[in-house]
């Protein structure tokens, strides 16, 4: 057999698990994001910060996908959120699989919003989906400017992008209007949003759109 039927086959197992998952969600009426981004771009901190943001509106769980150890996982449960730690071993992504075993750590009949924080890479992650109902991309101004050109699937499967640490933008060479304009030109439905974690730039814009994407998605699930 070979490399390429290999792989087909893999991503077919995936995703005959990755409908069984979100046949469950569904079933559950919970909205889930997979949220990616290579490592140190900010993920971990706006989990915290949509958490604080949306925590009285909605019960919220989070699987968090690291290669090893629990740091993140830690920060997240110290907000009192249930959480459950994927470690990899090594995987520079987490799996319908993986995901499918995580949930057992999960009460699902008292959530209303999954944040799957994805291993950072920006190659794996766009491959394998884990019954999410959006994959969710962040971008940090220090990474540079090319990175739409050297990964477009990543940029090609997300519905929002997040342009975050714009605080830093002054001080590093990062493009904007062509890190906006490439993007665009790969995914035309991408919504961009132009964040700082850090100062809360656009952040009020982002909390805003994944709550009316939670609403429209209660509705259409009732």
């Amino acid at each position: 057999m070979g490399k390429v039927s290999v792989v087909k086959g893999i991503l077919d197992a995936n995703d005959r698990i990755a409908n069984e998952n979100r046949a469950l969600f569904d079933r559950k009426r919970i909205y889930v994001i997979n949220l990616m981004s290579s490592p140190g771009a900010g993920k971990t901190t706006l989990v915290e910060k949509t958490i604080g943001a949306l925590r009285d509106r909605y019960r919220i769980g989070v699987i968090e996908g690291d290669i090893q150890d629990t740091y993140d996982a830690d920060r997240i449960a110290s907000l009192d959120i249930p959480v459950v730690q994927i470690n990899t071993g090594g995987g520079c992504h987490i799996d319908a699989n993986m995901v499918r075993e995580a949930l057992s750590g999960l009460d699902l009949d008292n959530m209303d919003f999954l944040i799957t924080e994805n291993v950072g890479n920006l190659v794996c992650p766009a491959e394998f989906r884990i019954g999410e109902n959006a994959k969710v991309m962040i971008l940090s101004t220090p990474e540079g400017t090319d990175k739409p050109s050297k990964y477009p699937l990543m940029f090609r499967e997300s519905k929002v992008l997040l342009i975050n640490k714009m605080d830093l933008a002054p001080y590093v060479d990062f493009d904007l209007e062509k890190a906006r304009r490439d993007a665009g030109a790969i995914n035309p439905g991408l919504h961009i949003i132009e964040v700082s974690c850090k100062s809360g730039k656009g952040l009020e814009e982002w909390f805003s759109w994944i709550g009316s994407t939670i609403e429209e998605f209660k509705k259409s699930s009732t």
